[in-house]
């Protein structure tokens, strides 16, 4: 299977540490076959699969930089958690993280120092789910250390850098039979919720096309000294494609049913060029030292545009643009043959015509009456605790109980998988003069029977909240 699966690196161009080499642009002698024919079965298919239940779900935290300690805090509050290490190579980072659990039920114990002290925290037998917040570049690696070790791993977007990455947590995932989740918040926000239930039960009929989106202003952070070890964010934008998929894609993807009923087929992807990072870099670095290895290098384009085709012939338009000044938009739009939803710009709406978006009254009867159960029991709980907003602790809780009560995740790795992908994917086809490309089916063909994904809680849902 691995031999097969990996076909696909071969025929498109792709290596296994990510895209290969800058002369590759505009040789169509690379141009990848319009197929790509996986001829063995899985090992075992994670789409729907409901591991073991849990009572008590012990997690180890790796990352406690930008995104780790509000997680830490998120789940130190839900029944059933027991928080049993922290690490982070900053060693003043988990004694932080370990302050403010004092008081708590939680005593976990410290990983730091050493670049490979997670590994030490995976060995552990006493741990069920390692919660991964690093930078991009470790996020896979230890996703993989995880479940190798017998580890459920929950993972920060992306969940991959490459395509061998992406066929790696699938493989690991079916072999050990271990979940991992990519950590996409934005598939538990409110109108994304409601917006997918309303699509489940025929509100807006078929599905045809989608758009999603980051356009998210992060160039003061990505320059900043401090808000990333490293400067490891400024030198991920030093790559050419949509660098950050899958906020705007999760919730679309959910919607389209994709991995279970449709898969995407092909992508094509464009950037245009870079207006103000490397100006910025060039001057920074004329006035502080600090900033001369990024100096004179290559970044981004500001805006990058990425549209898929789906093997039913749906479209999904995806945007990227970190740079420029824009309003904040993951665009969110769910277009079908009877009717349509858009969340950006602010505030959501619904149209069942041509005619108009539906009145203030008409929208708040609809979502009274479709409104997720997940919403309805802990909806206003998330807002209280916080995370984006509540989204984050609902995706944090709603995991936490499809473990306890041994129901299937709504996220699989193939999800974390192909969302992933379309980074390296987009990258290849921007530097090949946006010519198009094959998406993998890391399914393996099971897309075509999969059940949807359905966040309705028919069962479980009975996991508190400790506060």
């Amino acid at each position: 299977m691995k031999q097969n699966r990996r076909n696909f690196l071969k025929v498109s161009g792709l290596t296994g540490i990510g895209i290969a080499g800058a002369g590759m642009a505009g040789s169509y002698a690379m141009r990848p076959t319009t197929q790509v024919i996986n001829t063995q079965s899985q090992k075992f298919n994670m789409s729907g699969y409901a591991a073991p239940k849990l009572d008590n779900v012990r997690i180890g935290f790796i990352g406690l930089g930008n995104r780790g300690p509000a997680a830490v805090e998120r789940m130190s509050i839900i029944e059933g958690v027991q928080i049993k290490g922290l690490c982070d190579k900053q060693p003043d980072k988990v004694n932080a993280m370990k302050k403010k659990l004092e008081g708590t039920t939680h005593s976990p114990d410290l990983y730091t120092s050493s670049e490979d002290a997670w590994k030490k925290m995976c060995e552990r037998d006493d741990i069920d789910l390692i919660y991964i917040a690093t930078p991009w570049s470790l996020h896979a690696p230890m996703a993989v250390y995880a479940m190798q070790h017998g580890k459920h791993a929950c993972v920060e977007v992306p969940a991959a850098k490459t395509i061998d990455e992406c066929w790696q947590l699938v493989e690991t995932s079916e072999k050990t039979r271990r979940h991992c989740m990519i950590l996409e918040n934005c598939c538990y926000d409110f109108f994304e919720l409601l917006t997918l239930n309303m699509n489940r039960q025929g509100l807006f009929g078929e599905i045809v096309h989608g758009e999603g989106a980051y356009i998210h202003t992060l160039i003061d952070s990505n320059f900043s000294k401090t808000t990333y070890s490293d400067m490891w964010r400024l030198k991920e934008n030093m790559r050419n494609g949509n660098l950050y998929p899958t906020h705007g894609l999760g919730p679309v993807a959910q919607a389209m049913s994709i991995n279970r009923g449709d898969k995407m087929d092909y992508l094509t992807s464009m950037s245009g060029n870079d207006f103000q990072m490397a100006a910025m870099a060039n001057d920074l670095a004329a006035k502080d030292d600090f900033y001369k290895p990024y100096a004179g290098k290559k970044y981004r384009g500001n805006m990058n545009t990425t549209v898929i085709k789906t093997a039913l012939g749906r479209t999904i338009m995806l945007q990227h643009d970190v740079t420029s000044p824009n309003v904040y938009s993951r665009i969110h739009k769910i277009s079908g043959t009877k009717g349509s939803a858009l969340k950006y710009p602010d505030p959501p709406k619904i149209a069942l015509s041509h005619e108009g978006w539906l009145s203030d009254e008409e929208f708040k009867k609809l979502q009274d009456q479709y409104q997720p159960p997940i919403v309805k029991k802990i909806g206003e709980m998330a807002k209280q605790v916080g995370g984006h907003g509540g989204m984050d602790f609902l995706m944090d809780w709603r995991t936490i109980d499809c473990l306890r009560n041994g129901l299937p995740l709504d996220i699989d790795v193939y999800d974390a998988a192909l969302w992933s992908s379309i980074a390296p994917l987009s990258e290849w086809s921007v530097a090949n003069r946006s010519n198009s490309i094959d998406v993998p089916d890391f399914t393996n063909g099971s897309w075509k029977t999969n059940a949807p994904v359905d966040i309705s809680m028919q069962k479980g849902g009975n996991t508190k909240v400790m506060k």
